[in-house]
């Protein structure tokens, strides 16, 4: 029986230790598995917060970008491509100088027969005359014909500049009546240009050239003249009856 009893202790330890090492294999597994998938979610919470961090920095850039748009001019767009076109036209120059061609050659060479077509076409209705309208019109129409006639004299403006310095630049302060005495050139030179438009005041006709594409709406010139009139005052308050006559679809 001691025999027995001394043997039975030795199985049943052998029993617990076999137990317990088996259930430490099967808890390791399940560690490991929960740390990975911890390692995981903060690999991805870093790169969530850096992806917010980069969104906040691009945010703020866009944001000051937008704040110096608005503090522009109007018509800052513009300026700057005229600039930029401006300064790609000054190292053209260069470049043909240096090579020794001339720039106004080359320009023409690289511009195609459909474009130089369409800037005269363009070039020609830059002023036509259409007639008269109004008084107002006529009077803005030979103030812009006259100031493009304008030539400066440079060198009286330095001589003028020298003689009066800083007063030569009126202010709101600055007296001017009486105070300016024209040349005897500037006085010739505006009694000829006075004689001149008297000459083509003279020699004016009212006959306006024939266009080909103007819709004809007229059996003779007297009739046509009287259209014109009559869509000159009341174009504006039949334009809706003349489209529904023209598509069919008057009532």
């Amino acid at each position: 029986q001691g025999g027995g009893v001394s043997f039975a202790v030795p199985v049943a330890e052998c029993g617990l230790f076999q137990g317990s090492s088996g259930s430490e294999d099967e808890a390791r597994p399940g560690t490991a598995a929960a740390a990975e998938k911890r390692e995981e979610r903060l690999r991805k919470f870093r790169e969530l917060h850096m992806k917010r961090n980069e969104a906040r920095k691009l945010n703020h850039q866009e944001v000051v970008e937008e704040d110096k748009r608005l503090k522009l001019p109007a018509n800052w767009e513009a300026k700057k491509a005229r600039l930029e076109w401006e300064l790609k036209v000054e190292e053209k120059k260069k470049e043909c100088a240096a090579r020794g061609e001339d720039y106004e050659r080359v320009k023409l060479l690289e511009i195609s027969a459909e474009d130089a077509e369409r800037w005269e076409r363009k070039k020609k209705r830059k002023n036509p005359d259409l007639g008269f309208s109004d008084y107002a019109a006529a009077q803005l129409r030979q103030y812009h014909r006259l100031t493009r006639q304008i030539k400066p004299d440079l060198e009286q403006y330095e001589k003028l500049k020298e003689q009066y310095g800083e007063a030569l630049y009126p202010t709101s302060d600055s007296l001017l009546h009486g105070t300016h005495v024209p040349s005897k050139e500037g006085v010739d030179r505006m009694v000829a240009d006075l004689e001149k438009q008297i000459e083509k005041r003279e020699k004016y006709s009212r006959r306006r050239p024939y266009n080909d594409d103007a819709d004809i709406d007229y059996i003779n010139e007297r009739n046509a003249k009287f259209n014109k009139k009559a869509e000159r005052f009341y174009g504006k308050y039949t334009a809706e009856i003349k489209q529904n006559l023209e598509r069919g679809t008057a009532v």
